[in-house]
């Protein structure tokens, strides 16, 4: 029999991946979970571009002019601001979603950067201290692992509010991953799931930040910037909050941003992008006259120095990277491609970072798996992902002038899509039309 081609047409409402999530939830009756980030097409940094110098503008000589890359973070309150070389941070991810292996990795990777990696949630491990020159120190809603001790260790720390994957909902480490020394840190028995409270317990708005965040001052004795992050939702609204609680640094999460584990329909279909995200910040830190002096770090979605540096010619200070980091550690690359495939993946496709059984490494608490990850040699693989991008928004700002990464502004960009136009409130390309304004 002779199948007509128009009856293997694809229902728009209802593709092939559509069906099959609902014949597995019909089957299952539960929501599916996964690592990684949003994989739905979103307006992004891809939507602008830079106006580079012409007749109108002058460009600098690569190999004779300076362009500086240097960022201070912590400047309002803190006595002791981060001084860091480049505006790239790393992102916080927990011990437990990730191992000793690749904190390791991490650290070493920012240190030899000259700037900062982030502990995440369930507290602050000795390899991540120990190979990290300067770490922030996460607070979070579970306040697993939280301790005044390693407070004080800390060279900043970061309240979360919200993480751009899942703003509003709360972490989660599968029993898969709740080896004893993660349970123990988190203080909590081994081998179970564990699901973090999706709002801090002892605070209901910006008043009772304030309040936290003060405490949190004394015992560090005011020395340790405060970050306050938050996923981006109602961003102009929680920024305002963020600056009017007391943060010396707000970090600001887009959807794009990635997750060791949590509901799928989290990921894709909760917050909003980065690229409207950004934008919306940096107008609320001008209005309120405190950009600059509240610092603003962009995450979610950050993969090259193109991303990095559209983001600092929208408003920001830095950015911070967290899949990009783990790809260039060894996440989806091809090899061990058979155990990817007993997950029912390939190389490129995996999102199983919740399930413990990372083939190359990285997101697991397996003995035999995290060895495939070689602190020393993947530490470099990292310090080099960081370096290019570092050398590619050089490249770009003198293209567009500038001596230093942070003189970058919103005139250096148009966008190619009438919707990034309206979302970054840029030109379209070829035009001063900037819809909606």
């Amino acid at each position: 029999m002779t199948v007509d081609p128009r009856s293997l047409r694809a229902s728009a409402t209802f593709p092939p991946e559509v069906i099959h999530e609902i014949q597995r939830a019909s089957d299952e009756g539960i929501y599916d979970i996964r690592g990684f980030g949003a994989k739905r097409r979103l307006p992004s940094f891809d939507d602008l571009v830079f106006l580079g110098a012409s007749m109108s503008r002058y460009p600098l000589e690569g190999y004779r002019e300076r362009c500086d890359t240097d960022v201070v973070l912590g400047t309002r309150f803190a006595k002791k601001p981060l001084h860091l070389k480049i505006p790239v941070t790393i992102a916080g991810m927990s011990f437990g979603s990730l191992g000793p292996h690749a904190k390791t990795a991490i650290g070493k990777a920012a240190t030899a950067m000259g700037t900062t990696s982030t502990t995440g949630d369930g507290g602050m491990s000795e390899e991540e201290r120990s190979s990290s020159s300067t770490l922030v120190y996460q607070v979070l809603p579970s306040r697993y692992g939280l301790n005044p001790d390693d407070l004080r260790r800390a060279d900043a720390i970061e309240i979360v509010v919200g993480q751009g994957a899942k703003p509003g909902g709360g972490g989660m480490l599968l029993g898969l991953k709740m080896n004893p020394r993660v349970a123990k840190m988190r203080d909590l028995p081994p081998g179970v799931d564990q699901r973090s409270a999706s709002r801090h317990p002892d605070w209901t708005g910006p008043d009772d930040l304030a309040i936290k965040i003060q405490e949190i001052r004394e015992i560090t004795d005011w020395e340790k910037p405060i970050y306050i992050k938050i996923g981006a939702t109602r961003t102009q609204y929680d920024t305002a909050l963020a600056v009017k609680s007391g943060a010396d640094v707000i970090v600001l999460d887009g959807m794009q941003g990635g997750t060791a584990a949590t509901q799928h329909v989290f990921i894709e279909h909760v917050g909003i992008p980065t690229l409207p995200a950004v934008r919306l910040a940096a107008e609320q830190l001008r209005e309120m006259d405190m950009h600059r002096k509240v610092q603003l770090i962009v995450s979610g979605g950050i993969r090259n120095g193109a991303d990095a540096a559209k983001a600092l010619a929208l408003g920001a200070d830095a950015v911070s990277i967290g899949t990009a980091a783990l790809i260039a550690l060894g996440c989806n690359r091809p090899a061990y491609e058979s155990d990817y495939e007993a997950l029912g993946t390939r190389p490129g496709f995996c999102h199983h970072c919740h399930t413990g059984k990372c083939p190359v490494g990285v997101t697991t608490q397996d003995p035999a798996l995290e060895a495939r990850l070689d602190p020393e040699r993947d530490a470099r693989r990292l310090r080099n992902f960081l370096s290019v991008m570092v050398m590619e928004m050089q490249t770009i700002a003198r293209a567009c002038g500038k001596s230093h990464l942070l003189n970058l502004e919103p005139e250096d960009l148009a966008a190619l899509t009438v919707e990034a136009a309206a979302m970054a409130r840029l030109p379209l390309a070829g035009t001063t039309w900037i819809p909606g304004s």
